[in-house]
């Protein structure tokens, strides 16, 4: 009997070491389960979560800014995600925004030097390099820069949309980056809104088209049999893929006034219907990510809405990957109230906060109100298993650093030429009129012309792509990136027997003694971001509508090229002088695009994604309002 207890005593110390053994990171991390890519990815996250510390999960919880992000930090913080902003990429100093050709070497090497901090801490869980993608790669210097989201939807062409997202994605895999903050989904409402360049169309049906397409671009197709509704998805066959994030959860489109980080007053039915569909589609199409929009909605900011947070995105629609924080969002819960808006924020269900620069601050209020009993265990754990979903999905265990032979995907030539197929897509003709000497103005004849080219905008790279272009806010010059002008599109198309002159704003003088037959004005808003293109009056900015009447009062034939993120305002007078107007929204780098519309080498096919009003006292005005009295309506277009 004794020898018989002693075997089993002998057994049970045997099996209880194994298990030990099993779970102590010390004994068994380098044969662990989550280090295993046969096992299933749920196996693989309880496995790796048993193993975690608080401080460990916290710091997956944790996203900072590359300026802050040393070997150091990644080491003794055990970060789980680094980000760019657009003065702090890859060998760049904060608040420098000289351009700069940074090679995609350069980029790699930043990133996977900061991966390999991640990897050698306790656990070795790989970080996530994250940065804006609003319209391409758009803060890698070469890269290809797209139209912005509201020229694509004038495309009417979701497959183009779909081979746009891919090349974005290829792009931003020749840097490194493996997780973008794209798409903007928002159905913009009102053209005041500073971010409406951003929305795909005030028409949610469309919106959701532009969206289950890009995500596919960005993340590849969702296999058909693919587990359960919700699930993220992203393609790890060629490496040539990355996660996306759908963006701002929800309602940023329609706030009152049109005014950036406003209050959206509006009833449930019609944030279920105009604002929601979207976020619907992009769950179905396996988005990784959401990211919280800093609106509110009925008076609650979104970053502590539990009810449309975890009730709905969560719960309801069944999200399973992560919900992420804007830029400082958590910070702007409750002023001066910093505890208060961490324990909101993570309550209502956001686990990645993007704290780009106080992250230690973040790291340790978290932490208290999770030893005091504030904020439960189960919604830490939530959070990190919802991270470590995506990082498993999208095979970062497997291959956490960047690969240096996708380098020459950045500004590729094939990428470039589909951005040119882009603008011709999107360009919208709202006017040609017969000047009764030779028919319609467009298009422009090639050979034995005068051509006047005038207007701010015709020889601007940094104009022609708008905000979120190398900067935030964007910028002026020719010297941002590598591109195409409109202007230089112009006399690359035209024959060298056509004589082509350029002026800013040409006097009265120099039109008359001139002696054009033709006239190309191209104006239109200077670059802006978010707040900052908040605008009451949308009226073309000066010198543009001078401009526009000083050549088209003294040209036979005078077409004006429109450069804006938005309808802007069009009066009766000044459109009666125009004899043809284009809509070209912000066409990115690629003008030839334009100039094989201006010329007829391609036809006009694009229709407006929003109604073009007559008076800002009557917006908003959408299509499907009871008294639509538009100037131009939705889905115009001529060809």
């Amino acid at each position: 009997m004794a020898s018989t207890l002693f075997s089993l005593l002998a057994i049970f110390i045997i099996v209880m070491a194994e298990f030990v053994a099993g779970h102590d990171p010390e004994v068994s991390a380098a044969t662990a389960a989550y280090k295993d890519p046969s096992k299933s990815i749920r196996v693989r996250i309880n496995d790796l979560m048993e193993r975690m510390s608080l401080s460990e999960k916290i710091g997956q919880m944790t996203q900072i800014d590359r300026s802050r992000a040393t070997t150091d930090v990644m080491s003794n913080y055990c970060i789980g995600s680094v980000l760019s902003v657009s003065d702090s990429v890859p060998g760049q100093k904060p608040g420098d925004r000289t351009p700069h050709n940074f090679s995609s070497r350069k980029w790699i090497m930043t990133i996977n030097k900061l991966q390999e901090a991640a990897l050698a801490t306790r656990l070795g869980i790989p970080m996530l390099y994250a940065i804006d993608a609003v319209h391409g790669h758009n803060y890698a210097y070469r890269s290809t820069i797209f139209p912005h989201n509201v020229g694509l939807g004038a495309t009417r062409d979701p497959q183009l949309v779909k081979r746009i997202g891919a090349a974005t994605a290829l792009e931003a895999r020749a840097t490194g980056v493996r997780y973008v903050f794209s798409p903007t989904i928002a159905v913009c409402r009102d053209p005041r809104w500073g971010r409406c360049y951003e929305s795909y169309s005030e028409d949610p049906a469309l919106v959701k088209l532009m969206t289950e397409t890009m995500i596919a671009g960005l993340e590849g197709d969702i296999p058909p049999n693919y587990s359960i509704k919700g699930v993220p998805f992203v393609e790890t066959g060629h490496r040539t893929k990355v996660a996306a994030c759908a963006k701002h959860f929800v309602g940023d489109g329609g706030t009152s006034g049109g005014v950036d980080r406003g209050n959206a007053e509006m009833p449930w039915k019609e944030l279920a219907t105009v604002h929601l569909p979207p976020y619907s589609t992009a769950i179905l199409k396996g988005v990784a990510s959401v990211m919280l929009s800093y609106s509110s909605w009925n008076g609650q900011k979104m970053h502590a809405n539990r009810r449309l947070v975890t009730g709905l995105l969560k719960t309801r629609l069944k999200f399973r990957g992560f919900v992420i924080s804007d830029f400082d969002g958590i910070d702007k819960i409750k002023d001066a109230n910093y505890s208060y808006s961490v324990e909101a924020g993570i309550s209502a269900g956001i686990d990645m906060v993007m704290t780009p620069y106080e992250f230690r601050k973040f790291i340790r209020t978290l932490t208290y109100q999770v030893e005091k009993g504030i904020i439960p265990m189960t919604r830490i754990d939530d959070a990190v298993a919802r991270i470590l979903r995506v990082k498993f999905t999208m095979g970062l265990f497997e291959n956490p650093y960047a690969d240096v032979e996708m380098g020459s995907q950045l500004g590729s030539e094939e990428h470039r030429e589909l951005a040119r197929e882009a603008v011709r897509k999107s360009l919208v003709l709202l006017k040609n009129d017969d000047t009764g000497r030779r028919g319609p103005s467009l298009p422009l004849p090639k050979y034995g012309a005068k051509i006047l080219v005038a207007g701010t905008h015709a020889n601007n790279l940094g104009y022609q792509c708008g905000g979120w272009t190398m900067q935030w806010q964007g910028q002026s010059g020719n010297n941002i990136t590598q591109g195409t002008t409109i202007l230089s599109a112009i006399a690359s198309t035209v024959d060298p027997s056509t004589e082509v002159l350029y002026s800013v704003d040409p006097s009265a003088e120099l039109i008359e003694l001139g002696n054009f037959s033709h006239a190309i004005v191209v104006v239109g808003e200077v670059p802006y971001a978010e707040f900052d293109g908040d605008n009451g009056n949308l009226t073309i900015p000066e010198p543009g509508l001078t401009t526009i009447s000083n050549v088209c009062d003294r040209v036979v034939s005078c077409v004006v090229v429109l450069v804006s993120g938005r309808p802007l305002v069009l009066e009766p007078h000044l459109l009666s002088k125009i004899h043809a107007l284009v809509a070209a929204w912000l066409p990115g780098t690629e003008g030839q695009g334009v100039a094989d519309l201006l010329f007829g080498d391609w036809p006009f096919t694009g229709r407006l994604p929003r109604t073009w009003f007559k008076r800002v006292v009557l917006l908003p005005i959408n299509v499907g309002d009871r008294n639509y009295l538009p100037l131009f309506p939705f889905g115009f277009g001529l060809t």
